[in-house]
This record gives C-alpha cells, structure tokens and sequence, in this order.
C-alpha cells in the first residue's frame, strides 16, 4: 500500500523515537537487544485507537514537547500519563482517543509535570519506515531502524500507508492504566538469588526498601540508588567470576533483568546489554514491564513485590485484556 508524507517535524523535542512493538526480537545472540516501546501498554492501545496492528511503527516521546506539522488529513491517538496535553493548532485535545487531523493543522504534544514519564503517538497507517533486521523499531545504541538509528530531528517527514479513517473511539478510564510516583513492581526471584547468591536478609531487603530511581536511568536500564548487600558467605572467596560477590560468569540477560552490579542494581531496559557477568537476583515479570518506561528518572520510587509464575501469568492475562482494541468505546 503507498505510503504519503503525514507530518513534518517543526519541534522534535528530547530523544523522540519512532518504536515498534515487540522490537526486533531473537537477535540477542548476536548482541542485538529487542528496541521497541518502553511501555508497550499505551504503545499498544494508542495503534488499536487508529485501526492499526498493535505491532505498527509509532513514535515514542520522553517528557518534553514536540510539534508536528500535518501534510495529510489522517487520524492519531496519543496514550500518555495524566497530565500530558495535546492541542490541534491551539485547540486542547483529549488523550487515549482517536482524533481526526486535517492538513495544516499543528499537533502539539506537551510534557506532564505529574506522574509518568513517556507519551506515545500512533498515525493511522503506521509510521512508514524501512525495517531493518526485521524490525522497525529504533536503537539508538547500534544506530539502525526508525529514522537512520537516531531520534527525530526538525524537518524529518513522517510518512503512514494511505488507509481508510476508522470509526473515532476512547479507552475508558477504568482499563487505562493508573500513573503514581511510587511504583510497585512485580518480580519473579532469579536466576541468580536466594539462598545461592543473596541471604534472606538481602531478598527482604530488596522488597522492602523503596528504591530511588537515579537520574542516570534511560532505555538502556533503569539505574536506582546503591545498597550494600550482605551477600552469601563464601562466594567471593571462589574469586572464579571476580572479586566481588555478585560476580558470575558471562550470560545471557533476560528483558528486565534485575541485575547486581558490585552494590548497584539497574533494570535492563528495551536496549540493555544482551549478556554480562553480574549477578541477575531478580527478573520483571512481562505483564510489569510498561511501568519501567514511565518511571521517572531522579524523582520515582520503585518497591519490588515477589509473585509466583501462575500470577505472572493470570496478570499478563489482564494486561492483554486491557490493550485489546475491543476494549475501546465508540465516540459519540
């Protein structure tokens, strides 16, 4: 289907990306982490308003503002935190619906000062960009997919498929999902915790200190504040992985892995080192993931809550309830 010019970019703001969900997955063997959304559940429901896969190319927008310019008359949806605004050439529009762009108009996507961190911006017809290694989704660490590997920029276009306008809908308020600065995280324990590598002592700990997040926290981990833990008796003297207890040899990562580095632990995020020699005590469940990419560097406080693999589950479930675009109202 042809693609047309849908938008120019007049101001990009800070480290916009065009991401597609879930990222280019099954390359980690190769040192190519997955990219796509921060938070794939405003991600996901943001396409589903404008009639689009859940997978399609859209924009992911850090905190400050951007401006687009429209070419073609096209419909958008932007998911994003409370208090995030968007205006039409002035006009106040609402969040977590689908609204109708004529050409001309200015799209103004605002930054929140409340609770949350990322917006995300979805076109009717999916951002139009070549896919690379079978994703579309930026990495701005490797430097490939989006707009040539890099943020957007003034005067980028921003071309979508030429589809036909789909009936406006709303996500009701009771399944959007709810943004605090005080997150609770769930966690399943491993590979590397107790009793082989952390004491009870330090799990206890690590459930119930409220983490601070550190300032240094981007798509790459979320970095949180340094604490000492006890550590199981014995391990460092093996001295076989390195001198410090949370030392292991080299491994792979799973998404969201809570690892130890030395007294710090950092989140791996959508761009994270695909493997590493540090101890992971703790991993995100999936269904907790899009929380990591609201949580706002140098003021939020993460407290991780253990559950077991069946909950996991039963909350993944619900997740996938909630961005299912059935789940939208028709606008009246």
């Amino acid at each position: 289907m042809n693609a047309v010019p849908v938008f120019e970019v007049l101001a990009p703001g800070l480290e916009t990306t065009v991401q597609s969900y879930p990222g280019r997955v099954g390359l980690t063997a190769l040192g190519y982490s997955p990219s796509g959304p921060m938070d794939s559940r405003s991600f996901r429901t943001a396409n589903g308003l404008v009639g689009n896969p859940l997978s399609a190319a859209a924009l992911e927008i850090p905190k400050i503002a951007i401006t687009l310019v429209a070419l073609h008359d096209t419909q958008i949806a932007v998911c994003a935190p409370d208090g995030v605004t968007v205006s039409l050439d002035d006009r106040p529009a609402p969040t977590w619906q689908t609204l109708d762009v004529k050409a001309g108009n200015q799209v103004r996507v605002g930054g929140s000062v409340s609770a949350g961190y990322r917006a995300y911006l979805a076109v009717r017809g999916g951002v139009d960009v070549p896919a690379v290694y079978g994703s579309t989704a930026t990495s701005l660490i490797a430097g490939i997919g989006g707009i040539e590997g890099r943020a957007l920029l003034r005067g980028d276009v921003l071309s979508a498929a030429n589809v036909r306008p789909v009936a406006r809908r709303s996500v009701p308020e009771t399944i959007r999902p709810r943004f605090t600065t005080e997150w609770e995280i769930e966690i399943i324990p491993g590979p590397h915790c107790h009793p082989d590598f952390l004491t009870a002592s330090d799990w206890s700990d690590l459930l119930d200190i409220g983490w601070h997040v550190d300032l240094n926290s981007d798509r790459v981990a979320t970095r949180v504040r340094p604490h000492r833990f006890a550590w199981t008796a014995g391990l460092s003297n093996d001295a076989v992985a390195g001198g410090h207890p949370s030392n292991v040899l080299d491994q792979a990562y799973p998404e969201g892995a809570v690892i130890a580095t030395g007294d710090v632990l950092t989140i791996s995020g959508p761009e994270a080192n695909t493997s590493g020699g540090f101890a992971v005590v703790a991993t995100v469940a999936r269904c907790a993931r899009w929380k990591l990419g609201q949580v706002r560097p140098g003021r939020d406080v993460i407290r991780f809550r253990e559950i077991s693999h069946a909950e996991a589950l039963a909350l993944d479930e619900r997740l996938e309830f909630t961005v299912d675009p059935r789940r939208a109202a028709p606008v009246r």
